[in-house]
């Protein structure tokens, strides 16, 4: 670019300069104070307007500029006409630089740092004793409103609603923080940054410290002096000191964890013979176990069902049945075919992670079926190995089968296959994100949303896909950690952040800005299980207080049974229910039954004491828990239906409605889709409340209008008196259009037929 003085010459470009460099040695001394004398520097600490003071010589642009609001060069500038002029246009921070230039702004940005004083050693150009700026580093010569340093940072200002100022926490010297969570932001903590942090994952106490190893006793209130350093990312405002907390508390109540009265009971239900590791209600009303291979007793067959009604003759109520390979870690879902046939796939090693295992229900209540699980490995399989994958219904009525790894604790498998295969050759899909997140992502959640697209959920992020090339649609905002851990996931084997959360989140992911909604649970927990309620609310139960999901991985069982509500407001959505004397860790399974009891089964931990002994030991006993809405003495509703097989937007009547409590006016009515129960992963589950409307005794009700609203799929049909549900009848809804039924047509297989 030529020069605008001269057009014979260059002078550089955009952000470009011509440089010259004298080579000379006969350069004029320039005295440290500027100007023609060797005149003393000296940074001005008194006479400053208002209630300004000096703080110290700071490192300027090493970042960017750490006062944005420059103020036009000044040949008569000093430190009071600087100071002068930042506070009438409202700045609480004043600085000089380079003698004529002044600077103002609320915070310091870009990574400011203290300097020594002496490296201020520029004087002004207005007053040549008022040091401006050293040269290497550039420095910045501040003044800051007392009010603003020296006095409650932040206090008042942008904190949350409702949080206050506490005042300056001595920590305790027993070596327990005077706060149990500790967020290490080195560069980029501020008073207000820990605050919201702490609010948003819902606790009402939150303190910034430079320094964290304990050496006082008892958390006490000191001086406000005491909290005297910087916060690295914010050194306008105070972050504590050595062993020193500024406090702040939330002034009301963040989290309404409400204690009924009613609050249900755990019973002892049956003894067991299996240890299972995959629970799954059938439509013939019966639960069928899946235990793996070496688990339980030395002549396990590794699969049984269980007669719900024969549970007081032992020998009855349980029922041997077989698979070939080992189901360790393998998914499960319930197929739409008129049968309702059980899919089980993955395991493993070897040929065990290839297994495709299929039953179709048979027998009722109090007669045992005769039919078993069928297999046939290599003439029927996975195109994958899979360890850990999830299986799920789509919209079209095939099966989704995602993830795992190839074995035991072995490479992953990052991508998705189609059940029944499609023609052709290899038909996997890759998925570079599952790639990118092994080992954290293990049986990842998967939903069809109303729009036929999928949702899943993996480690700590999320995203949707096209439900025909699996293709990205959107990706997600990643889901929320731990207080402390941003990396925290929510799948296996974390369920964590390397140990329990004490969080739940959720999320409308068709919202036009889908957002994570964070609730604080009323205690720690990993390898959480949960299951939806005829009513609309969930049971939370089983896991541990410590840990990951493993083996000998986790310690302290969380013996106490939460409920969920999702229709009361944030913060109020959980109920502290009832305590088990039975811990259940590692491989533990909730099952809802056809009465709204939930069956609680499994825990296979392999923890042992120190000595050796066995500390928490594989679990046979069955138990369920009573809900609170059948633990008030109310006789269930009852009602008949006819026709079971539902298609799509049309009407369908149940009659002879008995209600026992209430009228119809207050009835609900709610379909929850048949679902598998592994690892805490329910898969299939759905809970959905359809229209309807009642005349006499008689209630018609439509079904879902499409299969993104309701993938084909059984379901258990209530109603509800009140909060009393009836008995639940099985009803078939969207047919089986992907024509399981007919699938696979091979000898050794039952086809049920479309």
């Amino acid at each position: 670019m030529l020069c605008a003085g001269s057009s014979e010459e260059f002078c550089g470009g955009p952000n470009r300069l011509n440089v010259y460099n004298y080579t000379g040695t006969d350069l004029p001394v320039h005295p440290p104070g500027g100007g023609d004398g060797p005149t003393t520097v000296f940074p001005v600490t008194s006479g400053l307007p208002g209630n300004f003071s000096y703080v110290g010589c700071y490192v300027d642009n090493t970042f960017g500029r750490i006062l944005v609001f420059g103020q036009p060069g000044n040949p008569n500038n000093t430190i009071k006409s600087c100071v002068t002029t930042c506070a009438s246009q409202n700045f609480t921070i004043a600085g000089t630089e380079f003698g004529d230039e002044c600077y103002c702004g609320n915070t310091l940005d870009e990574g400011a740092v203290l300097a020594n004083d002496s490296t201020c050693n520029m004087g002004c150009v207005g007053n040549t004793t008022s040091d401006a700026l050293s040269f290497i580093p550039a420095s910045i010569d501040m003044g800051f409103q007392s009010g603003m340093w020296w006095t409650q940072p932040c206090v008042g200002t942008g904190l949350p609603a409702n949080w206050q100022y506490k005042g300056c926490l001595r920590e305790p010297t027993n070596g327990v923080k005077a706060l149990p969570y500790k967020i290490i932001w080195p560069t980029n903590n501020t008073a207000l940054a820990c605050v919201t942090q702490c609010a948003a994952f819902g606790f009402p106490a939150s303190g910034v410290e430079v320094k964290t190893d304990p050496v006082n006793n008892g958390a006490v209130f000191g001086e406000d002096s005491e909290c005297n350093l910087p916060c690295p990312g914010d050194p306008v405002s105070l972050c504590g000191a050595g062993n020193r907390l500024n406090y702040y508390e939330y002034n009301g109540t963040m989290n309404l964890w409400n204690t009924p009265k009613n609050i249900g009971r755990y019973e002892f239900f049956v003894p067991g013979v299996v240890v299972p590791l995959i629970a799954t209600l059938g439509i013939n009303n019966k639960v069928t176990f899946l235990e793996k291979a070496g688990t339980g007793f030395p002549n396990s067959t590794g699969a049984y069902e269980l007669d719900l009604t024969l549970v007081s003759n032992f020998s009855a109520t349980w029922r041997e049945m077989h698979v070939k390979t080992d189901v360790f870690c393998a998914g499960s879902v319930i197929l739409p075919d008129k049968a309702g046939r059980q899919i089980n796939v993955g395991g493993w090693s070897l040929e065990s992670t290839f297994g495709l295992r299929l039953y179709t229900p048979s027998g009722s209540d109090g007669v045992n079926g005769t039919t078993d699980w069928e297999e046939d490995n290599p003439t029927l399989r996975l195109q994958r190995g899979r360890w850990y994958p999830t299986a799920s219904m789509l919209s079209n009525g095939s099966v989704l089968v995602i993830g795992g790894e190839t074995g035991s604790n072995a490479s992953p498998q990052p991508n998705l296959e189609i059940l029944p295969k499609p023609a052709g050759g290899d038909t996997v899909i890759e998925l570079d994100w599952l790639a990118r997140t092994d080992p954290n992502n293990l049986y990842p959640f998967v939903l069809v949303l109303p729009s036929k697209r999928l949702f899943v959920g993996y480690w700590n992020e999320a995203r949707i896909l096209d439900p025909v090339t699996f293709d990205t649609f959107k990706v997600l905002p990643n889901m929320p950690g731990s207080v402390n851990d941003f990396l925290a996931g929510r799948t296996y084997p974390l369920e964590g952040a390397g140990d329990a959360l004490d969080s739940c989140v959720s999320i409308a992911p068709e919202d036009s800005n889908p957002t994570w909604e964070l609730e604080r649970m009323p205690s720690k927990r990993v390898m959480t299980c949960m299951v939806g309620l005829p009513d609309g609310t969930y049971l939370i139960a089983n896991g541990a207080k410590q840990g990951v999901a493993g083996f000998g991985l986790a310690t302290d069982p969380n013996l106490n049974a939460v409920l969920y509500d999702p229709t009361k407001p944030l913060g109020q959505r959980f109920s502290i229910l009832n305590d088990t004397i039975v811990a259940r860790l590692y491989h533990s399974e909730l099952t809802l039954l056809p009465d709204g009891r939930v069956l609680v089964s499994g825990s296979d931990p392999q923890t042992n004491n120190p000595d050796g002994t066995v500390k928490y030991p594989e679990e046979f006993r069955i138990e369920v828990y009573i809900p609170p809405y059948l633990n008030q003495g109310f006789r269930p509703p009852e009602f008949n239906i006819s026709v079971t097989d539902w298609a799509y937007n049309r009407e369908y009547t149940i009659t002879n409605v008995k209600l026992f409590q209430g009228t119809t006016a207050n009835l609900r009515i709610s379909l929850l889709s048949a679902s598998s129960s592994t690892h805490g992963n329910s898969m299939g589950a759905r809970t959905i409340f359809p229209a309807f409307t009642c005349s006499g005794t008689t209630c018609t009700i439509r079904a879902p209008p499409n299969s993104g609203v309701s993938p084909p799929a059984w379901h258990q049909l209530f109603i509800l008196d009140g909060p009393t549900p009836s008995h639940s009848k099985w009803v078939r809804i969207g047919g089986d259009p992907a024509q399981l039924g007919n699938w696979p047509d091979i000898p050794g297989f039952t086809l049920p037929g479309v």
